[in-house]
């Protein structure tokens, strides 16, 4: 990521230009609008930093241009004659931010960090588009943390190997996401993905939703039906919450995975089948039948191949990534504008506990881009003490902040497989202060090395 800095006096650009160096940032510095200009592009990894006032072309000129190229580039205007007019102007034109001179460092750092890690997600949105658009088995699957790009493998290995399998995650890690890459990747894409909640159907009737019955099987059965498993041949069955099968059903169930052939209800005739069951469950099947309440051989059935889904809390680094794409898709079903970025919103994002999953991210971003707050507790405080102000302690503000700014750098370092130089750069700090924080926070990068 590169600061991109232009002023026509050089001795303000170069003040800049050590500012942001000795902050870790990559800075290019030029007098001249017009070099800067040559060096954009759509997959520019970068911002603008420029001077209002200069010769030939102004700082608004040159947002024109900037936007003309890539109307996602953060710019950032930076002025000696600046009043409240001008500051208005710049954000309705589309600057990301206004500064005046002489600016503040600690100001200009804060504004440019926030600028490149901006920059940052709409490269990487970009990059998951293309990836969305291209298909494969990993496309759907949004990330870039060890835990996702480990579940990305397995998926593109698994999707056209013929065996069952059961995924294993919370509520909301996105199991029948996974499956659809499962069954989209593979040799089956070409047949049916049947997805069925075993959860959702009421017992008298998910017998017949699953087998299908011939006329006249049953009070109301007036013509044959065809089940879901014999909708789903040549294709793919997805079973979710598959723990809350009746156990009569479970038997069934077996002996289709057996023997890969169904009997309709009050039909006689058997019905050859090939398809592909991927279960999923968010409890531990195990031990469930261990306590008698799942049936232990459709366990092992089922158990050739588990794949474990890991809940957003354990991989916080992609909650920013994951944000910003649904953020998109809300925002272009609603028609809306997107919002700035704020980078408290953020803090909280990456505070927040996740008990939901993704599935409670999307709604947050929901919830942002119809402009109605992200609906998030206030950091350091849960769902059990929300409501209780009478009675619960707030968090002080420091610690609040100490514990995202731990988070944070744990996010990184694991994104980064423990190296700090790379880390420190990702983050817009220098290597020592990046140490001097590990060393705050009992952080060590070998514990974030990779393997």
């Amino acid at each position: 990521m590169t600061v991109l800095l232009i002023d026509d006096d050089a001795e303000v650009l170069d003040s800049s230009r050590q500012t942001l160096e000795l902050e870790g940032f990559a800075v290019e510095a030029v007098t001249e609008p017009e070099a800067g200009l040559a060096r954009l592009g759509a997959s520019w990894p970068g911002v603008v930093v420029t001077d209002v006032r200069m010769p030939g072309m102004d700082g608004f000129a040159l947002l024109e241009r900037v936007r003309a190229a890539d109307a996602e580039v953060p710019v950032v205007l930076v002025t000696g004659h600046g009043d409240i007019a001008m500051a208005m102007r710049a954000v309705r034109e589309g600057a990301y931010d206004f500064i005046e001179k002489p600016a503040e460092p600690d100001h200009l750092v804060e504004v440019v960090r926030r600028a490149l890690a901006h920059r940052g997600l709409v490269l990487e949105n970009r990059r998951l588009r293309a990836q969305l658009a291209e298909g494969g088995p990993e496309g759907r699957i949004i990330g870039r943390s060890p835990a996702i790009e480990h579940l990305r493998a397995a998926v593109a290995n698994l999707a056209d190997a013929e065996v069952d399998v059961l995924l294993f995650g919370e509520t909301g890690t996105g199991k029948e996401l996974v499956a659809r890459s499962l069954h989209e990747g593979g040799r089956r894409r070409a047949g049916n993905f049947v997805a069925l909640n075993c959860g959702a159907m009421p017992d008298t009737i998910i017998e017949s939703e699953l087998f299908g019955h011939e006329p006249g099987a049953f009070t109301g059965a007036q013509a044959r039906r065809i089940g879901k498993l014999e909708y789903a041949a040549g294709g793919t069955l997805f079973l979710d919450e598959i723990e809350s099968m009746p156990m009569h059903l479970q038997v069934k169930l077996l002996r289709v995975l057996q023997e890969r052939a169904i009997e309709r209800i009050g039909g006689n005739r058997t019905i050859p089948l090939d398809l592909r069951v991927v279960a999923a469950t968010k409890v531990d099947l195990l031990r469930l039948a261990a306590e008698g309440k799942f049936r232990e051989d459709l366990y092992y059935r089922l158990n050739v191949v588990t794949v474990p889904l890991p809940p957003l809390r354990e991989r916080r680094g992609d909650v920013a990534l994951l944000f910003r794409h649904f953020l998109d898709a809300a925002l272009a079903r609603s028609r809306r504008n997107p919002p700035p970025l704020d980078p408290v919103l953020l803090a909280r994002l990456a505070a927040h506990g996740w008990p939901g999953n993704v599935r409670e991210l999307r709604n947050v971003a929901e919830r942002v881009a119809l402009g109605l707050g992200d609906g998030l507790a206030p950091v350091g405080v849960t769902a059990a003490t929300a409501g209780m102000a009478g009675s619960a302690e707030i968090e002080p503000l420091a610690d609040r902040l100490d514990r995202v700014e731990k988070q944070l750098i744990e996010d990184a370092l694991a994104r980064c497989g423990g190296r700090v130089g790379e880390t420190a750069e990702r983050l817009g700090i220098t290597r020592k202060t990046l140490y001097l924080k590990m060393r705050h926070h009992g952080l060590s990068r070998d514990d974030f090395a990779e393997e």
